[in-house]
């Protein structure tokens, strides 16, 4: 496999001048003494004036917020489709699909909730291969069986009706969500296993297998994020029956176990020869975490950090990309926490706990 007619060059060139401009870690602190006003306006001063002035005169405070957030994310990705040719636009193409599993999952449960479809399109990010007219239809859906039938022609249908049966027997949005997660790396890594040996542990060469690696190092930490929110979700669910294939850190029976007891699980990810040596700090702030939500953030802080060591050992490819898509995430994230934690009263130490800063 080669990239082909691909420019990975231009794209990453672009890509470093996008990312320059990225928030830093004390513009969240400066972000979290101000109100939803105040967070509008330091915005407006920063990459997102062009939405904030287009958005502002239809939304204010919050709701103002997260929409110039969301359309600020969907255009940088749209630009990254723009600049790519060839192999290259395939791969990242693919990764977009994950915010087609997002919003899928946005809906549904927005419908699950019946929280008023306004709220649910400001959660939205139109930045996947589903068109506007499709999530728009899915918004207006009175069911979560009618929200599957509106995406009957995407990829993801035949796994959601798979799924809706075991969701009727337990009215738990699990099997749903991990359906769409199933499939959206199933479908990533399909195309790659003619080429490169998908248990590997080991490294392999070349610009795509950091791909494949940064892939399973997601697939990875997703386990070990749904095993351990079902463990003390209380709920009558088996980890191992929602396993993601893909990973090299654990398998079913493993990570069935390790869910029970945290610390074994924070060590074994960090005396796993992949994560261990690449992932200090962050393996700091996994042992350090004392909730479900510390720990989930941790992984994200984990993920970030392991996706710039392989882009800086092969700069020149497409894992450079995938770490700028993540960073532009948290990014996101990280805005629309504040702004929420303010509108609703929280103080600073909380607000602070709800962000992913590395």
């Amino acid at each position: 496999m080669s990239f082909g007619a691909s420019n990975p060059e231009y794209v990453n060139g672009r890509v470093r001048s996008r990312r320059a401009s990225l928030f830093a870690d004390e513009d969240y602190r400066k972000l979290i003494r101000m109100g939803p006003s105040g967070i509008a306006r330091f915005m407006e001063e920063s990459e997102y004036e062009r939405e904030i002035n287009q958005l502002g005169t239809r939304f204010s405070g919050v709701d103002l917020i997260e929409y110039a957030l969301n359309r600020n994310l969907a255009k940088h990705f749209d630009d990254l489709l723009d600049w790519s040719e060839g192999r290259l636009y395939d791969l990242i193409a693919r990764y977009l699909r994950k915010f087609d599993v997002w919003n899928i999952k946005t809906i549904i449960r927005g419908v699950y909730t019946e929280t008023p479809s306004e709220e649910i399109e400001s959660d939205l990010i139109r930045a996947g291969e589903i068109d506007d007219a499709t999530l728009d239809r899915a918004l207006e859906a009175d069911t979560v069986e009618d929200v599957i039938e509106i995406f009957n022609r995407t990829i993801f249908h035949d796994a959601l009706e798979e799924a809706y049966e075991e969701y009727e027997e337990t009215g738990a949005l699990v099997p749903l969500e991990n359906a769409l997660d199933r499939e959206f790396y199933e479908r990533l890594i399909e195309d790659l296993s003619g080429s490169y040996d998908l248990s590997f542990t080991e490294p392999q060469s070349g610009p795509e297998a950091l791909y494949v690696e940064f892939l399973q190092a997601e697939i990875d930490f997703r386990n070990a994020r749904n095993a351990l929110r079902l463990a003390r979700s209380g709920a009558d669910l088996e980890p191992a029956e929602y396993y993601i294939e893909g990973g090299v850190l654990f398998d079913r029976a493993e990570l069935s176990r390790l869910v029970a007891d945290y610390d074994e699980l924070v060590d074994h990810i960090a005396e796993s020869k992949r994560y261990g040596d690449r992932l200090s700090s962050a393996l700091t702030r996994l042992r350090e975490a004392e909730s479900l939500i510390q720990f989930e953030h941790a992984l994200d802080a984990a993920l970030l950090e392991y996706s710039d060591r392989l882009s800086s050992i092969y700069p020149v490819s497409v894992s450079a990309v995938l770490s700028y898509i993540l960073a532009k995430e948290r990014e996101v994230e990280n805005i629309r926490a504040i702004a929420r934690g303010r509108e609703v009263g929280l103080d600073e130490s909380e607000i602070e706990e709800e962000l992913v800063i590395l």
